[in-house]
């Protein structure tokens, strides 16, 4: 059965769809862009929007129950590859081995212009 998870910790869904969605062994997270979800502001550069994305996404495991530890798989959207090193330094400062799987590739363009989102998979 499938479960809506939302939070206010984290900034609220800008269309139509869900923050996660809980499907009782396995959460699916919607990509969360570095807006600060109490100020609504977006920090800048990488290093700063990379850990705020990460904050938004920690928060929304924490609604369903989980935590970091518990991700199997993320995807990094990048505004530009130039951005990877950087992102990579704060990203794994993040998760622990065993690291989840990812993806990271650069797209033309994100939403409000910021410089990272990451979207993740959990499993309980």
């Amino acid at each position: 059965m499938k479960k809506v998870i939302a939070t206010k910790a984290a900034p609220a869904a800008i269309g139509p769809y869900s923050q996660a969605i809980d499907l009782g062994n396995m959460v699916y997270c919607s990509g969360q862009i570095p807006i600060n979800p109490a100020t609504g502001e977006i920090p800048e550069g990488i290093k700063a929007q990379t850990a705020q994305a990460i904050a938004n996404v920690k928060a929304i495991l924490a609604e369903a129950g989980l935590t970091i530890e518990n991700v199997v798989k993320t995807t990094v959207f990048l505004a530009d590859m130039s951005l990877f090193g950087e992102m990579n330094e704060v990203y794994g400062a993040e998760f622990a081995e065993p690291y989840p799987a990812r993806s990271a590739v650069a797209v033309r363009e994100l939403p409000k212009q910021v410089l990272v989102e990451v979207e993740v998979i959990a499993a309980r």
